[in-house]
């Protein structure tokens, strides 16, 4: 059995503004821990029986952010796909189960977004090993999430049939999409009901079977991109004009929400978050007796469950609680904890009047070679 990660690093993550920015997203930024997410995300397959090396999949204009990031922790990727446009897991997914099953006929996918953060790493090893062992008969596998909250920004599963009720294996019944506060309550009531992570064990072919029969467009476009790509070292750049009429489209929704070999792990103890938010981030991060998390050179007096990031200067705040303080070279973001997913607005703002390209981009680029 061979396991191929397949590394997903599309993902702006614009609500970790300013720190996260279009061109220098959240995925290749070092929030917690010594390494940033993607190396992270790399860095925990170590242990899982198999494993092959990563197949990544990102854009152009960030091939070789990707490929410094991952020689600074000494990994050679299987490859790095470059796509065109984004167009979601889908496709992402469809391309790597094509490379895959070029190298190893029977070969298991372990599907990835770069830009999660796992505190455990142990259980999600073991998790892993275990999932495949189930995705090699051919079911396609989803990891749910224990909710610890009644989270509205998550979509949640329903669990159905159980398929071995002491490893928390179950048919997904259904996929809800990001329920209102009162249907959250109802789930976190019931039990049956998990956070959708997006993280997914696949075996290449049967998730290309299934392509074929649910989303065939997707499957067509995709080979048509990879037939004719052309590959530089260890980039894939697929055919733009393939690639581009590819429907934009998710994992869950192309083909999840369809099959019938759909199946979920209930994980518990994982650690797990999306970081969604600087909220989010907060609530994994370390803090002091005071429920403060504070980076970078701060300085606080009588100030409570606050979260304070200082990376060019020193901060100073008093007398404040349930606070998001966070200073750039080029920005600095106050807003309170519970507002903290309202920063997409102000990216939006930015966006809307051409100023969200700045100093930071400036330095990302520069520091792999470009001027």
């Amino acid at each position: 059995m061979n396991i191929y990660p397949v590394i997903l690093c599309g993902g702006s993550g614009t609500r970790l503004w300013p720190m996260s920015r279009g061109g220098y997203p959240k995925q290749y930024l070092q929030l917690v821990g010594n390494h940033t997410l993607l190396q992270q995300t790399v860095l925990r397959l170590n242990g899982i029986k198999n494993v092959r090396q990563p197949i990544v999949v990102t854009n152009l204009e960030q091939r070789f952010l990707v490929a410094q990031q991952l020689s600074d922790i000494a990994v050679i990727p299987s490859s790095i796909v470059l796509e065109p446009v984004g167009r979601n897991t889908a496709p992402a997914t469809a391309v790597a189960s094509l490379l895959a099953t070029e190298i190893s006929p029977d070969s298991i996918l372990l599907v990835l977004p770069a830009d999660h953060i796992i505190r455990n790493d142990q259980i999600f090893v073991e998790l892993a090993t275990a999932a495949a062992e189930i995705a090699k008969d051919g079911h396609l596998i989803t990891f749910g999430i224990r909710p610890t909250e009644p989270h509205t920004g998550y979509g949640y599963i329903r669990c159905g049939k159980s398929l071995s009720p002491e490893d928390g294996v179950y048919l997904v019944e259904d996929f809800v999409e990001k329920p209102d506060s009162a249907t959250v309550s109802r789930f976190l009531k019931d039990g049956s009901h998990l956070w959708n992570s997006g993280m997914f064990m696949l075996q290449a072919s049967t998730y290309l079977d299934e392509l074929r029969h649910h989303a065939p467009a997707v499957l067509d476009q995709c080979e048509a991109a990879l037939t004719k790509s052309t590959r530089d070292l260890d980039f894939i750049r697929l055919d733009r004009a393939a690639f581009e009429t590819t429907p934009n489209v998710s994992i869950d929704y192309a083909v999840m929400e369809k099959t019938e070999r759909a199946v979920v792990v209930a994980a518990t103890d994982l650690g797990w978050s999306d970081v969604g938010s600087w909220d989010a981030l907060a609530a994994v991060a370390p803090v002091d007796p005071n429920e403060n998390s504070l980076i970078g050179d701060v300085l606080i007096e009588e100030v409570n469950s606050t979260y304070i990031r200082a990376e060019h200067r020193m901060v100073a705040a008093i007398g404040v609680d349930n606070l998001i303080i966070i200073e750039t070279a080029d920005a600095v973001l106050v807003a309170t904890k519970d507002k903290s997913q309202d920063v997409k607005k102000v990216v939006a703002r930015l966006a809307a009047s051409g100023r969200q390209e700045s100093i930071t981009h400036r330095k990302v680029f520069s520091s792999v070679g470009f001027v």
